[in-house]
């Protein structure tokens, strides 16, 4: 299953809304990406990110809310790997099948299962049954089998179920994507009540011209328009040049590339509190004494910031509550972080022997 696993690190991607996080993959031989309807609804574009590509939006071409499938516009990356589609109709309960994703945002996990039912029905399609653990983020990657074929697209979990998963076994995928060649890169979507493919150039003011029910093209949504205190923190951010359309990552969270420091920005409603936080690097393997003695005085000397250790990372943070936000004193807090987060990372590597947390900002 290593082989498997390194094989598919640059074909399972992630993917961010304004509304939640998830998995998509890329089929090369489609120029799709495929992933689940439910994660970026209510979207006509979406942020996706690879380790061979930047930070993008892409348009969504397709959906298909029956199935759970979508269709993302792929970007140019030369070097995805070519990986294959399973014919399902081969698996078989007892089989150890592959589950790969993001869980909770994090970056490319993998685990393993068994298929425990291959004929799992609900709303009239049939579902693999596994025990791979599927978590939030893992929605729409793919469920491989051992000689690396993708089997399926994972789908649901049953709530407060123990590690039962179910995944949309690959031939209807396989069945969706032969219906779309014909009009590949078009804006489509699936008409929930007739099940035909229907097309921007054949709508008929929002009708299917099949059945006549209403229908609504990925295109067609409503633009994400923030309110409250995430509208604040978008104009903040825009007012300190960055595109905010790159930085959404799920509800009320927000990630900045700045130099060689990533800056995670969430709002947690609840509490009213608002916090960045930017990961800088990670502990070295010894002599860690005179780096600690260093952030406890510069928690001392630094106005509005404070070092914290989480595991092995060493983080850099500002907090406060959204009472107290505004778009000036937002931009005055966030700037003095962003400045500040990398300025301390090259001395934590270059003076203290700490270690770069992600390899793509280590020659920033």
């Amino acid at each position: 299953m290593k082989e498997i696993i390194e094989r598919y690190r640059n074909v399972v991607i992630q993917i961010a809304t304004p509304y939640s996080t998830g998995t998509g993959f890329f089929l090369k031989d489609h120029n799709l990406i495929v992933t689940n309807e439910h994660l970026i609804r209510d979207n006509a574009k979406v942020l996706i990110t690879g380790d061979l590509f930047s930070k993008t939006l892409v348009d969504v071409l397709f959906v298909d809310q029956r199935l759970d499938l979508a269709f993302l516009a792929a970007p140019e990356v030369p070097d995805i790997p070519l990986v294959e589609l399973g014919d399902s109709d081969e698996v078989h309960s007892g089989e150890q099948i592959l589950v790969l994703g993001h869980p909770f945002g994090l970056r490319y996990a993998s685990t393993q299962g068994i298929i425990s039912n291959t004929t799992h029905e609900k709303d009239g399609v049939t579902f693999f049954q596994h025990d791979a653990a599927l978590n939030p983020g893992n929605s729409g990657g793919p469920l491989i089998r051992k000689d690396g074929k993708i089997m399926g697209v994972n789908t649901f979990v049953i709530r407060d179920g123990e590690n039962i998963g179910f995944s949309l076994p690959a031939n209807y995928l396989r069945d969706t994507l032969a219906a779309y060649r014909d009009h590949h890169g078009a804006i489509g979507v699936r008409c929930p009540s007739c099940s035909n493919l229907v097309f921007e150039d054949a709508i008929e003011r929002s009708y299917c011209p099949h059945c006549g029910s209403k229908v609504q093209l990925p295109n067609q949504v409503e633009a994400y328009e923030p309110v409250g205190v995430a509208k604040t923190i978008e104009e903040m951010l825009t007012e300190l040049g960055q595109e905010v359309g790159l930085a959404r990552r799920g509800p009320n969270n927000w990630e900045i590339i700045e130099g060689s420091a990533r800056i995670n920005i969430s709002y947690y409603e609840k509490t009213g509190l608002i916090t960045g936080d930017a990961y800088l690097v990670t502990l070295p393997k010894s002599d860690i004494k005179q780096l600690y003695e260093y952030l406890l005085r510069q928690n001392y000397l630094t106005e509005g910031l404070t070092f914290s250790i989480k595991e092995q990372d060493i983080i850099l943070s500002v907090l406060i509550y959204d009472r107290y936000l505004n778009v000036e004193s937002g931009v005055e807090l966030f700037r003095h972080l962003f400045e500040r987060a990398d300025y301390y990372d090259n001395i934590l590597v270059d003076t203290y022997g700490a270690a770069w947390k992600y390899e793509d900002t280590a020659d920033s």
